[in-house]
């Protein structure tokens, strides 16, 4: 998942993407509190609509009814409040036997923890991180990508934290910090034999992953990852930009400071952090596709109205998932919005960590998979590909890259596209280097 750039409730501009400039900075300061008053007063709207949904669903109502209880189920939906969802993975299938599944915290730390999927009574497979972006979404919108994994591997996820959850006595968490909990996570699942677990970045962090992969390889570091899947990355956003990356570079750094980032409440537990706030995620998210989530709500109230409850609860749990959204910390935003978008620091060969250069030559074997969607709007063609041209030092049957056809940036890691054709790369290239 991307930085989406975008302001919630602003005007879009002509592009069809939330223009925070027109928000004004001066708002700024006071656009969390004005969000969760609206945030409170829409779930109070919401409950009685879905009150007098159930009461206009009873039979006696007959078909007229159902088209009004039908559209106040859409309005209910849509104005839940939602927390942070659970994974709900309890079983898989390893060698044709049915096995349980149990979620353990390995590491915890103030903004992030590692999570590991046991799977009962299986010891073998090869030890697979799974890391989930840090851009707005909790890691179970990678619930399906777990998943399709857990068969072949023990799987272990890191599980970012919600900034608005984070006292500020916890500190700060930017960049640095996040390749640090990289590295300080492949710790934890330990080497073996020699050498680390495999890792499998899904978009935003393929940069602090291939950053760790490089710092790591620099210290011949036991527990630098075997190999590193790139998936939808923006190593380097030159190539192909898109209007995600176009958005970011027409502004100053100093006018997203003033203009994206807010305070936290004192209802939570960090208030008082600055951050990034998700809902202004969801709403740049929302908007660079809102003809397509229209259609989804309207398709949504027909399904209701024709009784067709099993379509419709399907378009509900993907929003669901979609609509819940946690925090960044504003240096974290900030930084990779320079780093990454604005100066392209990674592959100028001018990205450091804590000082150090960051040195994608150190990389000398480490397998390195690029994976890209044909049809990705949000991370274009070639940029992801561009992380194996910097790895000068890594020969080429250490480098792949698989180019999927036909897929989006969601269907690189979920759906049917990343089940059974994405999948399978992903495990045979961990065999191929393990």
């Amino acid at each position: 998942m991307p930085l989406a750039l975008a302001g919630a409730g602003a005007p879009l501009n002509a592009g069809g993407v939330v223009d925070i400039a027109r928000l004004g900075a001066d708002l700024m300061p006071m656009l969390y509190d004005t969000y969760e008053w609206q945030r409170a007063v829409f779930a109070g709207a919401g409950a009685m609509a879905s009150w007098t949904a159930e009461l206009l669903n009873d039979p006696v109502y007959g078909g007229s009814g159902r088209q009004v209880a039908s559209a106040l189920e859409v309005f209910a939906h849509a104005a839940a409040s939602r927390g942070k969802p659970a994974f709900g993975l309890h079983r898989t299938t390893v060698d044709g036997r049915e096995v349980a599944v149990t979620e353990e915290v390995v590491l915890d730390g103030p903004f992030g923890r590692l999570l590991r999927f046991r799977r009962e009574g299986v010891e073998t497979g090869p030890k697979l991180l799974i890391v989930a972006p840090m851009s707005g979404h909790y890691a179970t919108l990678l619930r399906g990508t777990v998943e399709r994994m857990l068969p072949a591997a023990d799987v272990h996820i890191t599980d970012w934290a919600d900034a608005k959850l984070v006292p500020l006595s916890a500190g700060r968490f930017d960049l640095d910090d996040y390749i640090d909990y990289l590295i300080a996570f492949l710790e934890a699942i330990g080497p073996e034999d020699g050498r680390g677990a495999h890792m499998l970045a899904v978009c935003q962090p393929s940069v602090p992953c291939y950053a760790a992969a490089a710092v790591m390889s620099a210290d011949a570091h036991p527990c630098r990852p075997r190999t590193l899947t790139m998936m939808g990355g923006p190593i380097d956003t030159r190539e192909a930009p898109t209007a995600v990356n176009t958005l970011a570079t027409k502004r100053p750094h100093a006018w997203f400071q003033h203009n994206a980032i807010a305070t936290v409440p004192f209802s939570y537990p960090g208030a008082g952090r600055e951050v990034y706030p998700g809902f202004l995620q969801l709403a740049g998210f929302l908007s660079m596709n809102l003809g397509s989530h229209m259609q989804s709500h309207w398709e949504m109230y027909k399904h209701l109205v024709r009784g067709d409850g099993e379509s419709a609860d399907a378009t509900k749990d993907f929003y669901e998932e979609y609509r819940s959204v946690c925090d960044m910390t504003a240096e974290f935003y900030l930084q990779t919005v320079d780093l990454v978008f604005q100066t392209h620091a990674l592959p100028r060969g001018v990205m450091t960590h804590r000082g150090r250069k960051v040195d994608p030559a150190a990389i000398t074997d480490i397998g390195l998979l690029a994976i890209e969607g044909e049809r990705d709007d949000i991370s274009g063609l070639g940029q992801t590909r561009a992380a194996l041209t910097l790895a000068t030092a890594l020969p080429d049957a250490r480098k792949r890259y698989f180019m999927a056809e036909g897929a989006g940036h969601y269907g690189i890691f979920n759906g049917s596209k990343w089940r059974e054709r994405i999948a399978p790369v992903v495990i045979e290239w961990m065999a191929a280097n393990g």
